[in-house]
């Protein structure tokens, strides 16, 4: 499973500033003064002091308790996980894997040059109609991994030379998570760990990762209760993600970075620009800078597309989804780029410009 992975070069180091390959011109990065509060010269993973005193051990069995009678992600479905019931995400006491590969489309700050070690986990919890990785976060397909498994994958992830592990789709197996990483620490793992979920997590749960993840990345999807319920049967997701990303934030505050440019410890929030729908994300956006901090690095991203069940027909052969099943405009990406200055924001990812570091 790991052995998509590759190796690459090792990454230039960060002195002072980077300009855009090619164009001569600083890129945001100039405006990162790197002896910042943006900038962590000694950094150790958050879980490796747990681990040391045997505190994360005893968290992660804490945590399997709770499989018990789930109540994991919000949707609380109280599966007997730990007898082998099925809730809501189809995953019983083994966290189960799709995929593991050095991923190199990222952002900028993750995958550098030798990419970020991604394990998706299949069965996200969200159940989004118009799901851009379907064929993993919602497929069947994928292997059931013990914890000694699982802690194999991140410590092969390392020694491929990626620059961190990125949990994606992470909400429902966080007491798997939590098991390997104990382990994995124990064998010597010293990469970041990254929780990429869609925001639909539980400030319970999140709790159980305080002082082991380093980096969050939520995907901010929907403002407005009646769009998330139509598209993910999740009504409750606006202020679900809004208590989750506040304690995202509230754990490790804004994003870091190392001298490297490689991202450390913070928050890193992402948005999915849906056509149609840039009220929602201009209203995402200002809560981001009013309620976390204009210094919150966002990615505004324009890469939606049908994708799904968008577009496919129903029962009455009619295609469904019809309003988002279109690209966005680039007006539209450009109108929600727009609020996001307009509310104070201003680190973005630029992974569309390859930064050089000098």
């Amino acid at each position: 499973m790991a052995g998509d992975l590759a190796p690459a070069d090792p990454h230039r180091p960060l002195t002072s500033f980077a300009r855009r390959a090619g164009s001569g011109q600083p890129s945001y990065a100039t405006r990162v003064d790197t002896a910042s509060r943006f900038v962590i010269d000694d950094f150790e993973p958050a879980y490796s002091s747990l681990a040391r005193g045997g505190e994360l051990a005893d968290r992660a069995r804490r945590a399997v308790e709770l499989l018990r009678a789930c109540r994991l992600c919000p949707r609380r479905c109280g599966a007997r996980r730990l007898d082998g019931e099925l809730g809501v995400c189809q995953t019983g006491r083994m966290a189960v894997v799709g995929s593991a590969f050095a991923h190199h489309g990222e952002e900028d700050c993750l995958r550098g040059s030798r990419g970020s070690g991604t394990i998706f986990f299949a069965q996200c919890n969200l159940h989004c109609a118009f799901c851009q990785n379907a064929d993993l976060s919602h497929a069947r397909a994928g292997e059931g991994l013990s914890p000694e498994a699982l802690a194999a994958v991140m410590l092969e992830i390392e020694r491929r030379g990626c620059h961190n592990v990125n949990f994606v789709t992470p909400s429902h197996v966080v007491p798997q998570i939590l098991e390997a990483v104990a382990i994995a620490a124990g064998q010597g793992l010293s990469l970041p760990l990254v929780h990429n979920s869609s925001g639909y997590d539980t400030v319970e749960t999140l709790r159980l990762l305080d002082g082991v993840v380093d980096v969050y990345m939520p995907d901010f999807k929907f403002w407005r209760s009646e769009t998330a319920r139509r598209l993910s049967n999740a009504p409750d997701y606006p202020e679900t993600a809004r208590a989750a990303v506040a304690e995202m934030h509230r754990q490790v505050g804004v994003l870091k970075l190392g001298r490297d440019g490689l991202a450390r410890r913070g928050v890193l929030a992402r948005h999915l620009v849906m056509p149609g729908q840039v009220e929602e994300s201009s209203a995402i956006l200002e809560w981001l800078a009013r309620e976390l901090s204009p210094d919150t690095y966002v990615n505004v991203m324009a890469q939606y597309h049908p994708a799904h069940r968008v577009g496919a027909p129903d029962s009455d052969g009619r295609r469904r989804f019809m309003d988002i099943d279109r690209t966005p405009r680039s007006s539209e990406i450009a109108e929600a780029h727009a609020a996001a200055c307009r509310a104070g924001l201003w680190r973005f990812d630029e992974k569309r410009h390859h930064l050089v570091f000098i």
